[in-house]
């Protein structure tokens, strides 16, 4: 598959591919040609079995101030949703993903960074519905996503206000997981990528999709759901990992070798 075209720029790290967006002149605001792109990127990592865990962060200090509005402001462009029937953000990414957020992840930044399984935050970041205030709706996921990780409530506030979210503030609330230096969270997201990567993955990947799925049903189908798709972990990778605890790997909460 061809590289993703400038504005979205894709290399590996071992089992983690890096994802960045690279339109400083905007702020790193996506045009229809970088969403296209994202979702391209998104589907190389997909297809790369070497692959096991992306991350996904904003080139000079910006995640993604969201759409670019100059390029919606044209008269007669068409406004596509990010996330629906076809959007490049319709569906989650088939490998976990983490967001490394510095400075501003606004409007359908926000989404994007939603989009992610996790969020390491640098110390500046700022998350918010930036676009509230020019009536331009949240169709990148956010309204959807949103409630799932940080509540209705706090979900409904920063829809309806549009303040600013800043990094502390996102952290109490769920929205951030990780709270670091400026500069630091691609840092620390590699690192813990990394960490995944070195899981065993049949595990790992049936939680994660468990997880997700977790809002989806009932819950009585949910955990059916839940126990089917970890047969193939027990069957395949449960009974050699029982085998190392039981010789005294990972005891005392060390992670001990995957």
């Amino acid at each position: 598959m061809p590289s993703p075209p400038p504005g979205i720029l894709y290399e590996t790290d071992g089992p983690v591919a890096i994802i960045t967006i690279d339109r400083s002149s905007a702020r790193n605001a996506l045009d229809h040609a970088a969403e296209a792109a994202l979702a391209e990127a998104a589907e190389r990592m997909a297809k790369d079995e070497t692959i096991l865990v992306g991350v996904l962060t904003g080139a000079n200090g910006t995640f993604c101030a969201g759409a670019d509005l100059s390029e919606m402001a044209v008269k007669g462009s068409v406004y596509k949703a990010w996330a629906g029937a076809d959007g490049p953000l319709s569906n989650r990414p088939a490998k976990p993903l983490i967001a490394a957020v510095e400075g501003y992840a606004v409007a359908g930044g926000l989404g994007v960074a939603l989009w992610a399984d996790m969020r390491v935050a640098g110390e500046n970041a700022v998350f918010g519905v930036f676009c509230r205030r020019f009536g331009v709706p949240m169709s990148d996921g956010t309204p959807t996503r949103l409630p799932r990780v940080v509540g209705q409530g706090r979900a409904l506030d920063m829809l309806l206000t549009g303040r600013p979210i800043h990094a502390e503030e996102a952290l109490r609330m769920g929205l951030a997981d990780r709270v670091v230096p400026q500069g630091k969270a691609l840092e620390t997201a590699l690192e813990i990528a990394h960490q995944i990567a070195g899981f065993p993955p049949l595990a790992m990947m049936a939680d994660r999709t468990a997880a997700l799925e977790a809002f989806d049903y009932p819950e009585p189908i949910a955990l059916v759901n839940e126990a089917e798709g970890a047969s193939a972990a027990k069957s395949q990778e449960a009974q050699a990992g029982a085998a190392r605890f039981a010789s005294g790997t990972g005891r005392h909460g060390d992670l001990g070798e995957s």
